[in-house]
């Protein structure tokens, strides 16, 4: 499993990354999943304080206690659950954040964190403040390096130009490119990674394809595609392209073929499934006319609602 630079730190991550907000709360199940992933050489796990009330944070430091120096984990906070844990409130304040790190530093069972993200955000969160804790953060050793998960524009903006963030994490797929309209230039262009999640499009990019599609997509689309919009275009990238190329590698693929893209965060809730993503993910480059194809049926999305 190739590997890369993420942002201008000294982090190299592996092109696929196990997202693993869906390896369950099955302490035996999570290992096995995550076991995979290391022998297929993915070096980087993403998790979050938000995910299972924090006990994927457990498992997660558990299944990898014996090969910590060699992997990059990743975790994110902002969101802080409510006394019933039957919602949550966001909170990006300096104190939080800082209260924060030392709970998953424990949950993890580790005493230091590769890349901590902020979870979220908006353009009138106390930037300012939180920048500060995280910057802190890193001085003091809690923390190797720090990025946002974030698919609003003017607030990746903001970061880009007052922080030393190395990384962001946005959703991006084939049938997701609002990312390609300004946040992946604008991060290219300043040396700041992107992290991807959701390539497979909730699967309708896997091999299943639309096989994966629920009933939510079947009645109102996805995102800017009706329904009739999405079996036209994933059916004529499926048919442009060689069927040596399974449907799930050619999503990969595509994400990967962004300079700015470090690593595709994929979730897996089997161990083979890793072992699927990870074949996908060591396959050949798209080359440039596959590319062209792909953009040419694929639409390039617009955000509306988070500029």
């Amino acid at each position: 499993m190739k590997k890369r630079r993420l942002g201008n730190s000294d982090l190299y991550v592996s092109e696929l990354g196990l997202g693993c907000m869906s390896i369950g709360t099955n302490p035996s199940q999570a290992q096995e999943i995550i076991e995979a992933a290391l022998e297929e050489g993915i070096n980087y796990f993403d998790t979050a304080n938000l995910y299972d009330f924090g006990e994927n944070e457990k498992l997660v430091g558990q299944s990898l206690k014996s090969v910590r120096e060699q992997v990059i984990i990743a975790t994110k906070a902002g969101n802080r659950w409510n006394k019933n844990k039957d919602g949550w409130s966001w909170d990006p304040s300096k104190s939080h954040i800082k209260e924060a790190v030392k709970d998953s530093l424990k949950r993890l069972g580790t005493d230091y964190i590769d890349l901590y993200q902020l979870h979220g955000g908006t353009i009138e969160d106390p930037i300012d403040d939180t920048i500060e804790a995280f910057e802190e953060l890193k001085e003091e050793g809690y923390i190797r390096q720090y990025g946002i998960s974030s698919i609003r524009p003017n607030v990746i903006r903001e970061y880009a130009a007052k922080s030393s963030i190395v990384s962001v994490m946005m959703q991006y797929s084939i049938l997701d490119r609002r990312p390609e309209e300004e946040a992946l230039p604008l991060l290219n262009q300043k040396g700041i990674s992107a992290i991807t999640r959701g390539p497979l499009a909730k699967g309708m990019l896997s091999n299943k394809m639309l096989d994966k599609a629920s009933e939510s997509v079947k009645a109102k689309g996805y995102l800017d595609y009706s329904y009739s919009e999405l079996e036209k275009s994933i059916s004529s990238i499926r048919e442009i392209i060689s069927d040596e190329r399974s449907m799930t590698e050619i999503a990969f693929q595509y994400n990967l073929a962004d300079h700015a893209v470090a690593s595709v965060a994929a979730g897996a809730s089997r161990a083979e499934q890793v072992r699927e993503n990870a074949k996908a993910a060591r396959a050949h480059p798209l080359n440039k006319d596959e590319l062209a194809l792909i953009k040419s049926i694929a639409k390039l999305n617009k955000y509306e609602q988070h500029r």
